[in-house]
């Protein structure tokens, strides 16, 4: 075969990462304020972006907020051509018009008027002027540091080594620990929001329970958990439970300091005798109580120092239908509002004479364009996925968090036809508000197990919720074993096995039936040997 040299035409397709495709990747991921931060950034930078002084009304529901986008597309819209070719230099004060058109003469003429060389007036050149802000510019976000790096994964851990530490963060670490359910971890997050920077809860958690549709029972057994995080005697709802909390830790707590921390409000009247009669010790032992009590921190909370509220404002609102259904529409505040000004683009084209004025007004306006055409597609995208969340969740909104139905991001993407990473990224850092409360658009997707009779799957955390619910029922003389479990799940019509079991125990933090044998019995012996004449004790630096 003899080798030639010849050309050949071939037509191919491929995807190119361009810097307007990678825009749009990064625009759709960010948060409420780090967009807004990225806009206002953009506002500066670019001469032709403007707000939008008088927007339009909020969306409702079922139609897209495009956060200005529908009206500055309209710079490559017919309309905007029309106005431009018709009004000319319209919207423009008179005194700009007419300094825009008049001849200013040569740079000596120019220098002689202002009386100073013109290097002292206009030092730098606009596309210098941006490109040097540009290089300056603080990074907004954590995926802009690192470098100049590509790749969202590499940023600069040295950004978050001066972070401080607040209470909330640092409860909602142990939080990510302490439950995998998702049911659970809604619930302690939940309770985490409201403690107060002192680290008390309110008194009353009814409101919660009727809140996020969960029994009472549940929040009290993940305010239990709770109650042992660090710092000791957080999420206390009184000081009195606060005291108690931290008395437990140092293994203080017997029936006679319990009686103390029940009545302080004798200890704050001075009235000794009375204190010495409720806990029946002598005048030593009250005195090494008090001192004891002393000891403790009223506020555990305030070791973080103070606490800046941060609120988390909703990206989407979620409200009840006139029907019966679910009304799904955008937080239109939390939308930039910009518009390209393609009037002011117009009257520079007609007196910009450099090359490179031109380009960079050029490249200004196709920037421009793409950021609200990206802007708009972040919206539409968002209220998209959000829609169809709550359509496969509707019997979380409807009967509360235990009816969390099995989703994963690929269910959610087919429904779309949207790619898993484009799912992936929206539900990043956005918020919906919902008639339970406000939560996290990942916090909705759960994992599944599969139907004992072929029906439809169970999500992990009713599977988890169910177990939980069957050993808190047992009976302290019959304590049920995992294979017992399994056997009531699989009349339940849940097909589980017993390691799962083992698992989800074990992940909930509930000992083995032979351990919560040994427990139950031994509270249940306590309680029958309890007497009142056990608290009229001397008492002894460490108690048995």
């Amino acid at each position: 075969m003899a080798l030639t040299q010849r050309l050949e035409f071939r037509q191919s397709q491929s995807l190119v990462m361009t810097p307007q495709l990678m825009q749009a990747i990064k625009l759709l991921q960010l948060s409420n304020l780090d967009l807004s931060a990225f806009v206002e950034e953009e506002l500066e930078r670019n001469p032709l972006l403007e707000r939008e002084s008088d927007g339009p009304e909020a969306p409702v529901a079922g139609e897209p907020a495009t956060g200005g986008a529908e009206a500055s597309e309209g710079g490559f819209d017919e309309e905007f051509a029309g106005q431009a070719s018709e009004s000319g230099a319209e919207g423009f004060e008179p005194v700009q018009e007419d300094w825009m058109n008049r001849d200013l003469g040569s740079r000596t003429e120019i220098e002689q008027t202002l009386d100073t060389p013109l290097d002292n007036v206009f030092s730098e050149e606009p596309a210098e002027v941006a490109a040097r802000n540009a290089q300056d510019a603080v990074p907004t976000t954590y995926t802009e540091w690192g470098g100049g790096a590509s790749n969202d994964d590499s940023y600069n851990l040295e950004a978050f080594v001066a972070a401080e530490v607040t209470l909330g963060s640092h409860l909602a670490e142990q939080l990510a620990v302490a439950f995998t359910a998702p049911a659970q971890r809604m619930i302690g997050q939940y309770l985490i929001d409201l403690v107060d920077e002192s680290g008390y809860l309110p008194g009353d958690l009814g409101q919660a329970a009727e809140r996020l549709g969960a029994p009472q029972e549940d929040i009290e057994a993940v305010l239990s958990v709770l109650q042992k995080f660090d710092p000791p005697g957080v999420c206390a709802r009184s000081l009195s439970e606060c005291l108690a909390i931290q008395l437990r830790e140092l293994d203080r707590y017997d029936p006679a300091m319990r009686a103390l921390v029940e009545n302080l409000e004798l200890l704050a009247k001075r009235d000794i005798v009375a204190l010495r009669k409720l806990c029946g010790v002598d005048d030593e032992d009250i005195t090494d109580m008090i001192g004891e009590i002393r000891k403790l921190d009223p506020k555990p909370g305030l070791k973080f120092g103070s606490i800046r509220a941060q609120t988390v404002v909703p990206d989407v609102y979620v409200r009840s239908g006139p029907d019966g259904g679910w009304l799904v529409e955008l937080n239109s505040e939390t939308l930039p509002r910009v518009l390209v000004n393609q009037s002011y683009y117009t009257e520079l084209s007609k007196t910009i004479r450099k090359d490179g004025d031109k380009s960079y007004f050029s490249d200004c306006l196709q920037n421009a364009t793409w950021l609200v055409r990206a802007l708009d597609q972040r919206a539409r995208t968002i209220l998209k996925v959000a829609t169809e969340i709550v359509r496969q969740q509707d019997g979380f909104f409807t009967r509360g968090v235990a009816h969390l139905r099995p989703l994963n991001l690929k269910a959610v993407a087919d429904a779309i036809q949207m790619h898993e990473s484009t799912v992936s990224r929206v539900t990043a850092n956005k918020y919906m508000a919902t008639n339970r409360g406000i939560f996290e658009l990942k916090y909705f997707f759960t994992a599944s197990i599969a139907s004992a009779d072929g029906g439809e799957a169970h999500s992990a955390e009713a599977v988890r919720h169910h177990i939980k619910r069957l050993i808190d029922a047992e009976d302290p003389a019959l304590i049920l074993s995992d294979d017992t479990i399994v056997e009531r799940l699989r009349g339940n019509g849940i097909d589980i096995a017993r390691r799962t079991v083992a698992k989800y125990r074990e992940a909930m933090r509930i000992p083995s039936s032979v351990q919560r044998r040994r427990d139950k019995q031994g509270m249940l012996g306590n309680a029958l040997s309890a007497s009142p004449a056990s608290s009229d004790r001397s008492r002894d630096p460490q108690p048995a």
